[in-house]
């Protein structure tokens, strides 16, 4: 397949009118927006393979590419524009952008999991979680029919690595004690006995290990937190090699979250599965720990892309998102809320309890 490039964008011309093909979601083609015409994307060689990468080790040009960033006043995003495109609004907040580019050198992508959920799709989600909203402004619910949802591919790490923890804390073990205690009854004071549960306490250390594989750290700060992350569960068994066909028609987004910090953010996220260990280790009925020293070796990295459909629209000078995983279908999204109807729901609740307290005094 033919293809031209416009700055570091590649453009892809249908084989039959010569028009910018696009990724079609779902499919493992370019289709023509004008004649429909579908071209296959030509299946990865057998070279071609989702890598991982030394994080100690010093990366070489072949890892490294010049990229031509626009970058979004309102919310900061860093964004691609589609070749020959000078204006646009930013996926993240809706804020409208010029294309001033800046040109930086950052890691490339190595894999991505291509679009699965189509445009029309996301949008019908839309529709229905606007739907759903209890107290949403009306306002909101008409908009759901004049929307734009665009398609994003959202820069992320994994990391994998084994780790070995020194440990320090207490074991607890439980048993029971007879307990003598007075209470009265029928007037007269009477002693009594109960089994009361108690804990023995201890000291415990050790060390152990774990293993962890794809550890996913989004490397964007442009969404909402919480929500992203609640997009998860990701196919990543399914990441495919990067290949620059996925992204057209598609704006792919910088990562604003560098390597190191990534892992900062992982070893985090490790923490938890590492202290479930130890307190399996250390046995018993409870546990307490006191110190973890933990290290870290064999660590390698991906950078690879997500594909979410989003919607920023703003509704009294405040930024709403609306978030699909362009995998699965999950749904998230910020919400307003109308506080006059609201307010008169718990009116019309007071009136009813009101009533209802009337009608039972004239009893």
């Amino acid at each position: 397949m033919e293809m031209t490039a416009t700055g570091t964008q590649q453009q892809f011309p249908c084989k039959n009118c010569g028009a910018n093909l696009q990724f079609a979601p779902g499919t493992t083609s370019l289709q023509c927006p004008y004649c429909g015409a579908m071209n296959e994307i030509a299946p990865a060689g057998v070279t071609e393979a989702v890598e991982e990468l030394d994080l100690s080790a010093n990366l070489s040009e072949e890892d490294l590419h010049e990229q031509i960033t626009v970058r979004c006043a309102t919310c900061g995003a860093e964004t691609t524009l589609a070749p020959n495109v000078t204006a646009g609004r930013c996926p993240f907040c809706g804020g409208g952008i010029v294309a001033q580019g800046s040109s930086k050198k950052s890691i490339k992508p190595k894999s991505l999991l291509p679009f699965r959920v189509t445009q029309d799709e996301a949008c019908a989600s839309f529709r229905t979680w606007i739907g759903s909203l209890w107290f949403a402004p009306s306002e909101l619910r008409r908009r759901a029919d004049r929307a734009q949802i665009a398609g994003v591919y959202i820069p992320c790490w994994t990391y994998d690595c084994g780790t070995t923890t020194d440990y320090t804390g207490e074991r607890g073990d439980d048993y029971w004690d007879t307990q003598t205690y007075t209470t009265r009854e029928n007037g007269r004071s009477v002693t009594r006995k109960r089994q009361v549960r108690r804990t023995r306490w201890w000291p415990a250390s050790g060390t152990v290990s774990n293993d962890f594989d794809d550890v996913l750290v989004l490397a964007s700060r442009s969404l909402p937190g919480g929500y992203a992350e609640a997009l998860e569960p990701w196919d990543l068994k399914d990441l495919v090699p990067y290949r620059d066909e996925y992204l057209s028609g598609f704006v792919a987004e910088s990562y604003q979250i560098g390597l190191p910090e990534g892992f900062e953010v992982a070893k985090q996220i490790m923490d938890g599965p590492i202290r479930a260990t130890v307190a399996r280790d250390i046995g018993g009925d409870h546990q307490r720990i006191h110190s973890l020293d933990t290290r870290y070796f064999n660590v390698t990295f991906k950078h690879a892309l997500l594909p979410v459909w989003i919607s920023a629209y703003r509704f009294h000078d405040k930024t709403f998102r609306f978030l699909v995983n362009a995998r699965t279908g999950e749904v998230q999204g910020e919400r307003p809320y109308s506080w006059i109807k609201i307010t008169l729901t718990v009116l019309a609740v007071v009136a009813f309890i009101a009533i209802v307290m009337m009608f039972a005094s004239q009893r």
